[in-house]
């Protein structure tokens, strides 16, 4: 066939981009070639535009291990001799058009970016947004999504250990389904995703290929349409108990000795895990592909380098040691294939039957090769008018608190999401230690290394609509500030950056500004960027969602007694606010939610006086003077106090210490504030480390037994606020 520029268009290329794969070539590329570039230059693989702005995030100094983006995950120094492997990313398209496959195996995707580096896993978290949940569509997608991660990470037995659920109509076409996984191992025996040494054999491990998958990457890498349902074929299907025994043949081959490197087939198949192998490398591949186990017949060289079918693995072994590696794989009832050796000549030279199909240098495709890198431009969205233009004093003043309160406590993004994280299993492996002792992150120990890691997802996307810089910011320091209230130190992020169409100026605008306030705030909390992802084309018929660039962060405990919870202890103990009150409330879910408010600024924050807070809870923490810890974020200080008495069953009565409105001082969600519970004798000396950081303290009220006493008002039992907060969301979608 004739390989033109409405050829290339078809594959999602652009008419430059065509010609700049002919200059690459020297020649004009025949179809085979034409897809692993369009695979390999898509959005989703080449990070075209985004890179630039990627380069600018902390990607280095504290504990790292490996750059950030050189290994399929980030790897960081826990001490004693062992590290943590991480990473977050998306499954956002595939989970719209097909929502179980789709989240099942996004789940299935990032344990793989885990474990070929050598790291056993030990938890997932997942960062979750969909649109109205009275509407039946999303009700339809969150159960699908929901039942497809608790498929896949039940059956292959890693806990999910925390997460969110956001619901807001910008997601309603467009669900976010956002990924994580954690592990841990010995860090000198970590495997690298590279290629070398010419004549090694290149064999092929795992499930079998078939169509399913195929153009993933690139379908990834446009906009969701009426039209997407068409381009179902390109959701893979996930089987969870060939990853089981697959992640046991890849740990247990690695304690031969014989591997070289090993890539996941993830994104783009083969193609990308050849590519990325041999240019990291700086070699070669001489493949055959009639030699790549298939479960259908007759499959075209475009359809086996493209496929996306789950569960497979790239390795370059030892020449030699090729039968030790296959035994292996057959010990567990898994395909071994030889399917290539290593060349020195930097090609990528696919056969099908002797025939040559495909002769790409692989250096020209990958990110930071040959893939071209862009530069877009932004301008500042013209909503900003509407949020610069909003007046609170405009809006009358609460008139009954309890009432609000419960509206509140019911809202679904505040409400309990146990109808969500049940059909979850959490306790798998016996590690996770927050599921009846909750902290404001996930605690789970890290066996073996005499240390737990503490784990959270964070951001509100509604911050980073009303102000990308300072809502980028927010995302970082509310995932520190969990981490500091569960006694962890944090040490690196990993992020999932989820916008819009980034041709359109506004969306740009949205992200290189969210980007620059997420690495100044990782900057301030020496957590550098380990690696993660970007998910553009994010996006409704009416426009895109909300720009939403999720957190995923880990932090070390030396010891499990380090561990800080959020639920009051005992009767009688003092509840402090560590942070100063604001009269703000501005993006609550209060003013968003309750009073009809789209258009409002980021909530009050400061970057110093965050990190100083986070510095003095942490003291506190270590020198045993306070019982619980729970940050303020959505909902503000009702929704705080309150779900501090839920998991003890321990109520508290408290009085308003200044004079604001009273929506600001019980809805707002100003950051940098921490509610903490003492016992009475330790007041002096928490107020004196207050004082002499300079930082806010005020004394709120006291623990009760059971009762909830606000303003001197009795509002009943903490179990019926409990039994509203528990059952909001089940009584929505019955």
């Amino acid at each position: 066939m004739e390989i033109t520029v409405k050829t290339a268009q078809q594959l999602r290329l652009t008419a430059d981009e065509f010609e700049l794969i002919k200059q690459k070539m020297g020649r004009t590329p025949n179809f085979t070639e034409l897809c692993a570039f369009s695979g390999m230059w898509s959005e989703h693989c080449s990070y075209k535009n985004s890179i630039k702005w990627l380069k600018t995030l902390p990607r280095d100094g504290g504990r790292m291990l490996v750059a950030a983006g050189e290994e399929n995950a980030g790897l960081m120094d826990m001490g004693n001799g062992f590290g943590v492997v991480f990473k977050i990313e998306s499954h956002n398209h595939p989970s719209a058009i097909e929502p179980f496959q789709g989240a099942a195996t996004g789940v299935g995707g990032i344990q793989r970016d885990i474990f070929t580096m050598g790291a056993r896993p030990i938890a997932s978290l997942n960062s979750l947004r969909f649109g109205n949940l009275k509407d039946k569509k999303t009700q339809h997608l969150l159960a699908g999504v929901v039942k497809g991660i608790g498929h896949y990470g039940n059956c292959f037995g890693v806990p999910t250990v925390g997460g969110e659920v956001y619901f807001e109509d910008c997601y309603h076409t467009n669900p976010l389904v956002n990924a994580m996984s954690v592990g841990i191992m010995q860090a000198n025996k970590m495997v690298s995703a590279t290629a070398k040494g010419t004549g090694n054999p290149v064999i092929y491990v795992g499930s079998a290929t078939g169509k399913d998958g195929i153009g993933g990457a690139s379908f990834a890498s446009a906009d969701i349409t009426h039209d997407s349902v068409q381009e179902l074929p390109a959701v893979q299907v996930g089987d969870p108990f060939q990853e089981k025994k697959l992640l046991e043949a890849c740990l247990e081959v690695l304690e031969t000795g014989a591997v070289v490197g090993m890539q996941d087939m993830g994104a783009a198949g083969i193609i990308c895990s050849t590519a990325e192998m041999s240019a990291k490398g700086e070699v070669g591949m001489h493949i055959d592909l009639e030699k790549v186990p298939t479960r259908q017949q007759n499959m075209k060289a475009w359809e086996l380098l493209l496929s996306e079918s789950q569960e497979r693995m790239l390795m370059v072994v030892e020449k030699g040691r090729e039968a030790e590696v296959v035994a292996v794989f057959e010990k567990w009832d898994l395909s071994a294939s030889t399917i290539g050796h290593v060349t020195e000549d930097g090609l990528l030279n696919f056969y099908m039957n002797g025939t040559l199909e495909a002769s790409i240098p692989a250096y020209e495709l990958v990110l930071g090769g040959g893939a071209p890198q862009y530069t877009r431009e932004y301008t500042e969205p013209k909503y900003f008018e509407k949020i610069n233009a909003f007046d609170s004093t405009a809006l009358a003043d609460i008139q009954d608190l309890k009432a609000t309160a419960e509206a509140l406590i019911t809202l679904p993004n505040i409400a309990s999401k146990r109808w969500v994280y049940t059909q979850y299993d959490s306790m798998v492996g016996a590690a996770n230690t927050s599921t009846n002792s909750p902290s404001d992150a996930s605690v789970v120990l890290a066996k073996g290394t005499g240390k737990a890691l503490a784990i959270t997802v964070d951001c509100n996307s509604k911050y980073v609509f009303a102000n990308p810089y300072i809502g980028g910011m927010i995302a970082v320091a509310e995932a520190a500030r969990n981490i500091v209230c569960s006694g962890g130190e944090p040490i690196g992020v990993t992020n999932c950056l989820n916008f819009g169409n980034p041709y359109d100026p506004e969306v740009y605008f949205q992200f290189v500004h969210a980007v620059t306030g997420m690495g100044d705030a990782c900057k301030k909390f020496n957590t550098p960027v380990t690696g993660g992802n970007v998910s553009f084309y994010n996006q409704n018929p009416d426009g895109p969602v909300y720009p939403t660039p999720t957190i995923g962060m880990v932090g070390i405990l030396d010891n499990i007694d380090q561990k800080m919870t959020m639920h009051f202890k005992d009767a009688g103990d003092i509840i402090v606010l560590i942070g100063a009150q604001h009269n703000d409330i501005a993006s609550s879910e209060y003013l968003h939610k309750l009073k009809g408010v789209q258009y409002s600024p980021a909530p009050y924050f400061n970057l110093e006086e965050e990190y100083n807070t986070q510095q003095l809870v942490s003291k506190l923490i270590r020198n045993k003077k306070i019982k619980s810890a729970h940050d303020i974020s959505e909902g503000g200080l009702m929704i705080t106090l309150l779900e501090s008495g839920f998991s003890g069953g321990k109520g508290f009565s408290v009085h308003p210490t200044v004079d604001i409105r009273q929506d600001a001082y019980w809805f707002g969600e100003a950051q940098g504030r921490v509610v903490v519970s003492i016992a009475a004798s330790e007041w002096g000396a928490v107020q004196a480390a207050a004082t002499a950081e300079g930082i806010a303290i005020t004394q709120l009220g006291t623990v009760t037994a059971n009762e909830v006493e606000v303003a001197g008002n009795n509002w009943g039992s903490i179990e019926e606020w409990k039994n509203k907060y528990d059952t909001a969301i089940e009584k929505l979608i019955q």
